[in-house]
């Protein structure tokens, strides 16, 4: 298992990574405050990512339309599929996140952590560069 991952007021805590699976997945819980500042819509090239609420509720769009997710709810969000959350309520929420095949691991979480520094905006460039590096594409609001 991983150490928890900070990026800004977002953690990552791996349960199951893609070396420990052979490729077949990566599982991570992601603990979202409330406000908290999130990625940019995007989608991801070459994998799927099922989320399950375990608390709090996040606000997600998924190809254009936007939904609440809560505790005990699932989301499928099939590659290619421009989507993203918040978080406007006033608890942390908590989801589990299943990403299938696992290609991410931790690596991408942990690139984007040493660029994006508590306290100062991050360079959106450099993000979207470790972005598209790791599969993950950024799109224009």
């Amino acid at each position: 298992m991983v150490e928890p991952i900070r990026i800004g007021q977002l953690e990552i805590r791996f349960l199951q990574t893609k070396d420990e699976t052979g490729g077949a997945l990566d599982m991570f819980e992601l603990m979202v405050p409330a406000d908290a500042k999130v990625p940019v819509p995007h989608y991801h090239r070459d994998w799927d990512e099922t989320v399950y609420g375990i608390s709090g509720v996040l606000t997600w769009t998924l190809d254009g339309e936007t939904r609440e997710s809560g505790p005990g709810e699932t989301l499928f969000i099939r590659r290619g599929a421009v989507h993203h959350f918040s978080n406007p309520h006033a608890e942390t929420a908590r989801v589990l996140s299943v990403l299938t095949p696992g290609l991410v691991g931790p690596a991408y979480f942990q690139e984007l952590a040493s660029i994006i520094v508590p306290g100062s905006p991050p360079d959106p460039a450099k993000v979207r560069e470790v972005m598209l590096r790791h599969g993950l594409v950024p799109v224009p609001d």
